[in-house]
This record gives structure tokens, sequence and C-alpha cells, in this order.
């Protein structure tokens, strides 16, 4: 039995506190997930800051605000926590844009990115910003359907948009994701290491017959190992230390190859990326 949205999401004032599910930014615009992923939470909390023209649209006297974004890899009834939060009318008042302000509160924020609630029915133009105290048990009657054991990460999101941290990089590879799994194994490549701290760049490649990206870069989360065996990379973890890599190093793809493809021709583009992007002279590549 699935247990109760708001027996799971007690609140201070159920009275006060609407709920917002959150599908796209505008008509056309991106994803409410894509969103409330990215590094920048601007976007996220203007999203949920807007004011419209249409009063039964906005948060009006709440109080506090539960928000949500629809997590689309499940479907359209799926939606993933996005924060709790203490709501003030912005003065004077503005419409067409952020017309609140939201002070992110303590109370549920381990849950942000990990709880999925299921909701009845999909959220239409009129359902989407609920006051909490009729929520349960009305059209979109939502019920706590998963509670991850870590930050949901999101499909693969096509080798061209891949930028990863590098815990994220840890939790993509221990949890041996399933998505993620199947693109990196299928594919050869060259790829970009940056370290954020420095703005130095690492450029390196998987050329190998087995395993493709996802052995390759399955080394590099590895706790203990960290640099694939690259000089350049093991000169800057005994300088700085394994931290260091972990707290400020960020994976990109610069381009794929099919398995078949001969190491030669991966190895001669590698180098192509190293001399384009200048990291021998003033990046981290050694050779």
């Amino acid at each position: 039995m699935l247990i109760q949205f708001t027996d799971f999401l007690p609140v201070p004032k159920p009275d006060l506190t609407k709920v917002k599910f959150n599908i796209r930014a505008g008509t056309g615009g991106p994803e409410a997930w894509d969103l409330l992923l990215a590094d920048d939470p601007e976007d996220w909390l203007n999203m949920n800051r807007h004011r419209e023209r249409h009063q039964n649209n906005n948060l009006g006297p709440a109080q506090f605000l539960l928000s949500f974004a629809q997590y689309y890899p499940y479907g359209p009834q799926y939606f993933i926590f996005g924060g709790f939060f203490q709501v003030s009318a912005v003065v004077p008042e503005l419409i067409g844009g952020p017309g609140y302000a939201l002070a992110p509160l303590d109370e549920h924020s381990e849950y942000i990115k990990r709880l999925i609630v299921k909701l009845e029915r999909p959220v239409g133009r009129d359902l989407y910003l609920r006051w909490y105290e009729t929520l349960q048990g009305s059209k979109l009657n939502p019920a706590v359907y998963e509670l991850a054991p870590d930050t949901k990460l999101g499909p693969f999101p096509g080798f061209q948009n891949v930028r990863l941290k590098h815990h994220e990089l840890q939790r993509i590879i221990a949890n041996d994701e399933p998505n993620w799994k199947d693109a990196l194994s299928s594919v050869k490549g060259v790829y970009v290491i940056a370290d954020l701290s420095s703005g130095q760049l690492y450029v390196g490649s998987a050329s190998g017959e087995a395993g493709g990206l996802w052995q390759r870069w399955s080394s590099y989360a590895n706790l203990g190992n960290l640099t694939g065996g690259n000089r350049g990379l093991e000169n800057l973890r005994a300088e700085l230390g394994g931290g260091h890599i972990v707290d400020n190093f960020q994976y990109s793809i610069l381009e794929i190859f099919d398995p078949k493809t001969k190491a030669e021709t991966i190895l001669l583009r590698e180098s192509f990326w190293k001399l384009a992007l200048g990291s021998r002279v003033h990046g981290m590549n050694r050779n």
C-alpha cells in the first residue's frame, strides 16, 4: 500500500501551504526536471516564483510552498520533490515574472531530488497548483512512489550533452545506471576532463576493444585510482591530493566512434584535440 502524500510530507500550516507540480517553463520551454537538475538554481526558483495574470495560477496568500518537477523518465503522472519554501509576495506587485520571494527551508530538504510521488491522473492547466489541505483525496490524490537512496540523475542526455561532476560519475558507475552504461559501453571516444578550479584541461581517449567509454571512465570513478594511470593527472594528485580531483573535475565527450574503429584512428583524433584545446601547453596532458 502506497504512503499518502500528506502523511509523508507534513507541513506547519496546511491551510497556508500550496503544492506546485511544475511541468515546463512556458510553451515549448525547458522541462522542469532539467531546471531542477541544473547547476544554477535560479531558473528552478524562477519557475516557482512566477506570478501570472490569472489569480488561480498564483501562490496568493500562501505562506509556504512544496514544489515538484515532473519526472518524465517515469511518465507524466510522476513528480520529484524540489524543495519546501517560505513564501512572501514581491512589492510592488510584479506580473509575468518572479512575483514571489522564496526562502528554502530545511524541513524535508533531505528528500530533494530523491522523493517521487505518483498522481492518480496527469496534471492539467487547472490542477498543477493546489492547496495542500485539499490535495489528498482530490483528482490528483498523490502518493509516495519512491524514495531513492541518492539524488536522481535523470536519463542519459545524449553524447553531446554529457557534463558530469566527479561525484555524479561515481554514482553512475557505482549504481551501474543502465541507460548510461548502455550508451557509454557502446562507443569508443575522445573525451575531455576539466579542472573547474583552474580551467586546465586533460584530453584522453577510449580506444581499446572492450567496454568503450564506460570502462575507461570507471577507472576515474574509482576512488582508489582517480587518474587512470595518466602522468599529468598523477602529478596533480601528488601535488594537491585526490580530494582535489573529486571536488573539481568534470567529464565531457568530444567525439565518439563505432566500436570497430581502429585504435590508430582514435589516437590521431585525440592528438588533434590536444592541439586544438592546447592541453599539452596549457593543460594537464604530458604527451
